[in-house]
């Protein structure tokens, strides 16, 4: 009957004895009327529009004759004085009876009956929401404060149907004498990154709230990377809480649950260590951005990535131990393994890699012989070797064996790649698949002159069969899957000659060639030209591009284009 708008209650359908309507009532200078949040009962029965989407409520038009013509005026007079869509974050003043005091908001925290929460000086009663709240219950660090330093962390939330969402939970204002300048005072204002730890000043820090930072080049010499100066990739706050609270809940297909304890998994599964690389699926996202064109996300150069020895229990073993059939699982049921962090952040990997005999998934509890770092998951994060650091969860608190994906944004959009003709506004999200192994990769982390008249170095160019000044070339190469690196090859005159690099020997440990390959190459410095670059194999002959146009996607994700590094006296 009436058109659809955005600010007119509309008519869906008239059909027989019963009229369906739907949507929301807008009238510049009067306080909207919401359809949904009210239950009608009709014939007996309740029936219920729910604010997520827009439901169509049904009820005899005999019965409620008085109502309907009440909200078609409404209509009309909507249709007469159209406007652009009231925000709900700039509603009509409120009459003094809606004040609430700040300490009374404070009292409606995550131990209240009833939780509230404050966005700019407005107050929400969202008891009724925490239920089906997508991020789970990360909304009760929250409950009885401000909720807009998170919204500013989970921009997701910045969307009209959310506002329309928060809204429809409304109890009123803050009162004016509680606020300075207008606003909650920012004592009151909880700060998410508090407790987050102390780092090292050698990290090349993107951000730090949240904390995202390289490892930097001296330290990536090492084949096994110190504690300290393991690169950091925070999505959000570092949770802080103690062994002792762990309470690790595994879910399976049919409903079934079981928890355990740290002492739980330390006492009943047998631990075993392996030696991983970790590579953010943007390690040398810079590249591709200066070598093609502008991504999006941190410009990380080549120090996304690092190694240590993990220790832990086999996922494998737990989820046998919960009741799944590791062996022989349902395949229609059980398809892919959730993993949810205490801090709201969510990942999932197909359950063939979860239970793979030789896969070694873990739930690591040590890193290098020693207790997890807070920004490392202390007390218990997920180990996906061979797999994007996207999906080894720190942090991890829950457990999911499910049919589908993990559901968070994390899975869904963020770690995907789309083609060098798609941007970020016309693709489908749902239609990419989300990564999992990493492919090969490698990078230059040191060029070093080498004097031939050192005793220091000398001995260094007898082996090599050098007796001239040289340059020291090293660097790392990565394969995702458990891939050995079979050669580096390296050129000192920008690709036109090449010469394979030396593979350094490791002691890694695990089923598979979980661990980058460390490399150096020596070269007489009279060959030097004006560009170093490299270039690594795998095992399975799978080769780094030589450019970065062919594989550019917006995200800059998987960026592994030919490493090129000008010469100077070092880098």
């Amino acid at each position: 009957m009436a058109s659809q708008t955005a600010e007119s209650f509309f008519f869906r359908k008239v059909s027989g004895s019963k009229v369906t309507v739907s949507g929301v009532l807008w009238r510049p200078g009067f306080r909207h009327i919401r359809v949904h949040r009210q239950t009608f009962l009709a014939n007996q029965k309740r029936c219920l529009a729910t604010p997520r989407s827009v439901n169509r409520i049904s009820f005899p038009v005999l019965e409620y004759f008085t109502w309907c013509l009440a909200i078609a005026s409404f209509a009309t007079a909507a249709s007469l004085y159209r406007t652009s869509v009231v925000h709900a974050e700039a509603p009509p003043s409120p009459s003094p009876e809606q004040y609430i005091r700040l300490d009374e908001v404070k009292k409606h925290g995550p131990d209240n009956e009833r939780k509230w929460v404050i966005k700019g000086t407005r107050v929400y009663d969202i008891t009724e929401w925490i239920p089906g709240h997508p991020g789970g219950e990360v909304i009760l660090r929250a409950v009885g404060g401000t909720i807009d330093r998170y919204w500013d962390i989970f921009a997701i939330h910045k969307k009209q149907d959310v506002y329309d969402i928060l809204e429809s939970y409304f109890i009123g204002v803050l009162d004016p004498q509680d606020l300075v300048d207008g606003q909650v005072p920012q004592k009151d204002v909880d700060d998410p990154f508090v407790t987050d730890p102390q780092r090292s000043t050698k990290l090349l820090f993107h951000s730090e709230r949240p904390c995202n930072a390289e490892t930097p080049p001296d330290s990536l010499g090492q084949f096994v990377t110190p504690n300290d100066v393991f690169y950091i990739r925070n999505h959000l706050w570092v949770p802080s809480f103690e062994e002792d609270d762990l309470a690790l809940q595994i879910e399976l297909p049919d409903g079934t649950e079981k928890g355990y304890s740290m002492a739980d998994l330390k006492s009943r599964f047998k631990p075993f260590t392996i030696t991983a690389t970790l590579q953010c699926s943007g390690n040398r996202r810079k590249h591709m951005t200066e070598e093609s064109r502008s991504t999006n996300g941190l410009q990380w150069n080549v120090g996304a990535i690092s190694n240590a020895e993990w220790t832990g229990i086999r996922l494998r073993d737990v989820l046998a131990d919960a009741g799944l059939a590791v062996d022989n699982w349902d395949e229609e049921k059980a398809k892919h393994v959730q993993f949810m962090g205490n801090e709201a952040y969510g990942a999932s990997i197909p359950i063939d890699k979860a239970v793979d005999r030789r896969g070694d998934v873990m739930l690591a509890f040590a890193m290098n012989g020693k207790p997890l770092p807070p920004d490392h998951g202390f007390p218990l994060r997920v180990m996906v070797p061979g797999t994007v650091a996207a999906r080894s969860v720190k942090w991890v608190q829950k457990i999911v064996v499910s049919d589908e994906e993990s559901s968070s944004q994390w899975q869904q959009r963020d770690y995907k790649c789309f083609g060098p003709n798609q941007g970020g506004k016309d693709v489908d999200w749902s239609a990419a698949v989300s990564i999992q192994e990493m492919p090969v990769q490698s990078a230059i982390t040191s060029l070093r002159d080498i004097q031939s008249h050192s005793l220091e170095y000398r001995r260094m160019l007898q082996v090599y069969g050098l007796e001239e000044d040289a340059i020291r070339v090293e660097g790392y190469a990565f394969s995702g899957g458990g891939r050995a690196i079979v050669r580096v090859d390296v050129s000192a005159d920008g690709g036109v000659n090449w010469h394979q690099a030396t593979l350094l020997p490791d002691d890694g440990r695990g089923s598979k060639h979980w661990s980058w390959k460390r490399w150096e190459w020596i070269v007489p410095k009279r060959l030097a030209g004006r560009t170093f670059v490299v270039k690594a194999v795998d095992d399975s002959y799978n080769v780094q591009p030589e450019s970065y146009e062919p594989h550019y996607n917006f995200r800059g994700n998987l960026t592994n284009g030919w490493h090129r590094v000008g010469y100077s006296r070092g880098i």
